[in-house]
């Protein structure tokens, strides 16, 4: 499992989303997730898990937890501030090894996710090879690197003015710079400012750093931002934005200008190695599923080994095929596995989903419930709404390697019977018997073996006579038999039902008092709803 220092998380973080208030950071345990406490959730974080205290004011019940997580191996806690350290507070972060921090007041808990997932992102590739002295790809540290070239508090972003890294020193900047951090987007009405002074058409077009200077008629933007535009070729990748009232020196620009090709590299190789993790991730789920010899490694790797688990899958409507519809719908397909895979680490932060062709498996850990993953299913859901029709079916619990297997095959049979009815959710149990009547049509089929009996020969008549005696029968086994119901239900007189039942009974051969035959017949008639097999 990947796993970071509590010593980087905050080199990285800290100062505009994180303040250390008890604990021992640099012997803290490492970090190998996020976890939402929850006090009404049973579940244990999974050891190592950073855990966040969404709504945690009380210091008695935050000395309480502190000692908890202590005892299942959490590798900190985070509240929101304002929050007094009183000594109690910080004796007990100390006491359980788990270290106390503070979430900045604004700050959001779904950004502070986002940065963390993403300084824990998975490289299973071992060592990372370094670019210009820097880990490549660890914006974080360019940033920091460039902040120090510079003296001045950097933020690097992408062509949309999305933050992807910062450095230290935030807090020699402004309000907008805050604001920016914060929302991990550079403000609506900052960029449209920008926009308009014609900053994006120069940062664009320049090879050199790019001056805005400060506005203090307009609120928070009192500091001077000096840009330096990234490119590969002539794509633009994003920029470098340093926070400064002081102008840069020949030497400094000169050196600007080299971070910008450098900071390309660093982005090239971002991205690739976002694609690269994504193969390996799909790799190991796909092994993990396929029950081979080297399913176990996999199932170690993706850190759910040795626990029950099961297994979600999600399609979603295939649409029209044609070849503009195609590529859209290999965007939105990785668009819905990536939002799946943060829904169900959520939820459960061990879990692990990857795309493999149409559909997107999750291999979940199983605590309490299972059908606890039905309703995260749901609740995922109700999040994307009706813009994205998505269709999810969950397996069996699985407790070794074989179980596993057969908790992907029931989900993608879930699935199955999902497609030919209206339900976006089922877990295999709940219809079980849809799948099995659909796999017994499809053994007919593959067997060429026709219906044959009273239900065949009732269909015969009525194709030949033009009557409806499958469909009067159908009406009445539905009726349980009650000639009445099953009358209205047709929309003829009860005593026409009759004689039409007489009828079947003649033509079809079938005894309707004899249970067997009933049961025979209801079979049949849902198979033959589903097409005529043979």
């Amino acid at each position: 499992m990947a796993s970071a220092n509590l010593v980087r998380i905050l080199d990285d973080l800290g100062e505009a989303l994180l303040r250390l208030l008890g604990g021992d950071a640099e012997n803290a345990r490492q970090i190998t997730g996020v976890a939402i406490h929850d006090p009404l959730d049973e579940q244990p974080p999974p050891a190592g898990s950073l855990v966040l205290g969404i709504g945690l004011r009380d210091s008695e019940q935050i000395r309480r937890l502190l000692g908890d997580l202590g005892g299942q191996g959490a590798a900190a806690l985070v509240v929101r501030s304002p929050l007094v350290a009183d000594p109690a507070l910080v004796q007990s972060a100390q006491r359980s090894g788990v270290a106390l921090l503070e979430l900045t007041r604004g700050a959001s808990w779904t950004q502070l996710t986002t940065w963390l997932r993403g300084l824990l992102a998975d490289d299973r590739l071992g060592e990372p090879e370094t670019l210009g002295g820097i880990p490549s790809g660890d914006l974080f540290a360019l940033a920091n690197a460039v902040a120090a070239l510079l003296d001045a508090p950097v933020t690097i972003e992408d062509r949309n003015s999305r933050v992807l890294a910062f450095s230290g020193g935030q807090d020699a900047a402004d309000v907008s710079r805050t604001e920016t951090i914060l929302g991990r987007q550079v403000p609506a009405q900052y960029s449209q400012y920008l926009a308009e002074q014609g900053v994006f058409r120069e940062l664009a077009r320049s090879d050199s750093p790019v001056r805005i200077a400060p506005q203090p008629g307009f609120n928070g933007f009192t500091v001077a931002r000096i840009a330096q535009a990234v490119r590969a070729g002539d794509e633009l990748l994003g920029s470098i934005w340093a926070a400064t009232d002081e102008p840069l020196t020949p030497a400094r620009i000169r050196s600007f200008e080299e971070v910008g090709k450098l900071a390309a590299v660093h982005l090239l190789r971002q991205r690739a190695g976002s694609d690269v993790a994504r193969r390996l991730r799909a790799d190991l789920v796909g092994r993990a599923l396929d029950a081979g010899p080297d399913a176990v490694d996999a199932l170690r790797k993706l850190g759910v080994a040795d626990q029950p688990v099961t297994v979600l899958a999600m399609v979603p409507d295939r649409g029209d095929h044609s070849p503009a519809a195609d590529a859209r719908r290999v965007s939105e397909h990785e668009r819905l596995a990536d939002a799946f895979g943060m829904h169900l680490n959520a939820v459960y932060p061990a879990a692990a989903t990857a795309l493999l062709g149409d559909t997107t498996y999750g291999i979940v850990p199983v605590f309490g419930a299972p059908h606890r993953a039905v309703e995260t299913a749901r609740d995922f859901l109700a999040r994307i709404g009706e813009r994205a029709p998505v269709r999810i079916g969950i397996g069996t619990t699985a407790v070794d390697v074989a179980g596993l297997r057969r908790s992907r095959e029931d989900a993608d049979r879930a699935l199955r019977v999902l497609a030919a009815g209206t339900r976006r959710v089922a877990h295999i149990s709940e219809v079980q018997t849809e799948a099995l009547l659909q796999e017994l049509h499809d053994l007919m089929t593959i067997r060429r073996d026709p219906l044959t009996g009273p239900i065949a020969r009732l269909r015969d008549y009525d194709t030949a006579q033009g009557s409806c005696l499958v469909a009067t029968l159908d009406a009445w086994l539905t009726a349980f038999g009650d000639v009445n119901a099953a009358a209205a239900a047709v929309y003829i007189h009860p005593n026409t039902f009759r004689y039409r039942l007489r009828r079947i009974t003649e033509v079809g051969g079938i005894d309707l008092t004899d249970s067997d035959s009933r049961f025979g017949a209801m079979l049949q008639l849902k198979l033959l709803a589903m097409g005529n097999p043979g």
